[in-house]
């Protein structure tokens, strides 16, 4: 399995079974769909979710699935058995892909701020991508997805979320506002620099591949 990152909280994943592609949002490349054969979508916020994009690649492309949570299939009208709602506990298969459903509510922002439904994404029982959520699976991890520049989440949070989730390596992601000072200070708080989180924190920018997933 190849990941490629795109901008935010936009990955690209690859197989000889297919392509696959979690979280396209307005900060992502355009180029992050094309030739996916499904799309995941965690949770509706537009950092995560162009319906725009989504829907574009969908009618270019007959054969290529979107699961997502309801909220998000509700603005995806007219796409057919092209789209499928999920949610926690869901396991299915899409683009040669074991997928796991884990979570059900986005992290609370404050008390004041509704709360939205989010779902996270345990990828051949390897890679997991949370959405806006700091879940932990039941299932171990091999490669986690932090998201590390949040306005629901602390830097404390994000170290003893990665520590309970126990990964062989972090990947840090949803940073599309983070210059490269605010990027260096988090790299610094989280990798080696950092109090430790019993991981290797490894960081590639938008474009960049990581084989071997």
């Amino acid at each position: 399995m190849k990941l490629t990152r795109f901008g935010h909280a936009c990955v690209r994943l690859e197989s000889p079974g297919g392509s696959l592609v979690i979280d396209p949002g307005c900060w992502t490349e355009d180029e992050s769909v094309e030739r996916a054969d499904a799309i995941l979508v965690t949770h509706e916020h537009v950092d995560h979710f162009t319906e725009a994009r989504v829907r574009r690649a969908a009618e270019a492309n007959r054969g290529l699935r979107v699961w997502t949570v309801a909220a998000v299939a509700e603005v995806l009208t007219g796409l057919g058995d092209q789209l499928h709602v999920i949610g926690h506990g869901d396991v299915f298969t899409a683009a040669g892909f074991e997928i796991e459903a884990h979570g059900a509510r986005h992290a609370t922002l404050h008390p004041d701020v509704p709360a939205v439904a989010n779902t996270g994404f345990l990828v051949d029982r390897s890679l997991f991508h949370p959405g806006d959520a700091l879940t932990v699976p039941d299932k171990p991890v091999r490669t986690l997805l932090v998201p590390v520049h949040t306005p629901w989440a602390r830097v404390r949070d994000l170290i003893d979320w990665v520590r309970e989730v126990a990964p062989e390596r972090a990947v840090p992601m949803h940073d599309g506002t983070l210059n490269s000072m605010g990027i260096a200070v988090v790299d610094g708080l989280l990798g080696e620099n950092g109090p430790g989180i019993s991981t290797l924190y490894l960081r590639f920018n938008p474009l960049e591949e990581l084989d071997e997933i």
